[in-house]
């Protein structure tokens, strides 16, 4: 999305309210205790849904967030918080396994991110890799026997959505080109924190693509045989808790852009909610402003060297991940080598 979209988007289009029926769904989302996670809570909430799972680092707060969307709506005995912490693989383990248990899952927004101008690890990785990208990709896959096993019982099409982000446009992951793009990624040495944010949003969207194709590739093209919808989207620029750890002069700036064109954090929560109301139609596809727009998506993105890349990340991320937690090839279907 070039600069004059973006803006044309922030000042003239507001998405609309969501009114899409959610009655008798259950809903997950990550970061549901504040900023637009929360807000998409909200509507979810009037919009009837039977369960709505905050997945949420902090309990306390969590649960904080829970009573004050019983309050705002009215709703009582629909909310549940869960802990999840997406800087550590096992937190994520033990969430899956508790979703696993639930007699039915509609849908999970993958909301919770992170942004930092500086390095750190977090479970062997670069802390926004870890957060956004490689723990956000491993709850994703480990809940597709879930939302298949829901999608059989229930004749349903779960939804998983990735909250990407329109800025995904100024990089290019050059680091694809290296021997091993998550090594490089990990490298201090070579890495630029002003841009991390930004790199991890484009490989969401490229990896998103890419769990979209493996799930294809299974089979499964109606409900009843299991299928799950894949998409991601960008939620524009909203206010929220996001940015609150940026300095210096991208500090300023975030701040500066705020106040001229950010969209309130309720109508980045509509976006979210819009998102998980697509059908089949739209699995693998690239939201913006609620809607399906593939054109939105970086020429890098659509580019073949993007394809190429797309493959190559998901190669790499899948034997990662594979080492992390065993089994993971197998729900994706890549039994075979991936070198």
């Amino acid at each position: 999305m070039s600069v004059p979209s973006f803006l044309y988007s922030q000042l003239f289009i507001e998405p609309p309210v969501p009114n899409h029926d959610f009655t008798g769904q259950t809903v997950i989302i990550t970061g549901g205790n504040r900023g637009i996670g929360l807000e998409a809570a909200r509507h979810l909430l009037h919009l009837n849904a039977a369960s709505v799972i905050l997945a949420v680092r902090s309990p306390e707060k969590g649960k904080a967030a829970a009573s004050e969307l019983e309050a705002s709506t009215g709703r009582t005995g629909v909310v549940s918080v869960y802990e999840l912490d997406m800087e550590s693989h096992v937190s994520v383990e033990k969430f899956a396994a508790e979703i696993r248990a639930l007699d039915r899952v509609d849908a999970v927004i993958l909301n919770a991110g992170m942004y930092t101008q500086f390095f750190e690890l977090a479970d062997g990785h670069e802390r926004t890799m870890t957060t956004n990208v490689i723990n956000t990709f491993l709850l994703a896959i480990l809940l597709v026997p879930a939302l298949k096993s829901s999608a059989r019982k229930w004749n349903i099409t779960p939804r998983v959505s990735f909250v990407a982000s329109d800025r995904h446009v100024l990089v290019n992951l050059p680091e694809w080109k290296t021997q091993n793009t998550f090594e490089t990624l990990d490298n201090k040495a070579k890495t630029n924190m002003n841009e991390r944010y930004y790199t991890s949003k484009l490989l969401q969207i490229l990896l998103a693509r890419a769990l979209a194709d493996a799930l294809d590739k299974q089979g499964g093209d109606d409900a009843g045989a299991g299928r799950v919808v894949v998409n991601s989207l960008t939620p524009g620029y909203c206010v929220s808790g996001l940015l609150n750890d940026a300095v210096g002069f991208h500090g300023f700036a975030f701040w500066l852009l705020a106040k001229a064109v950010a969209r309130t954090t309720e109508v980045g929560g509509r976006v979210l909610v819009a998102a998980i109301t697509k059908g089949k139609e739209n699995h693998g596809m690239y939201l913006n402003d609620g809607e399906v727009q593939e054109s939105a998506l970086s020429p890098f993105v659509r580019s073949t060297e993007g394809s190429l890349a797309q493959a190559k990340v998901w190669r790499e991320l899948v034997i990662l991940l594979e080492q992390t937690c065993p089994g993971i090839r197998e729900i994706v279907g890549t039994q075979g080598s991936l070198t």
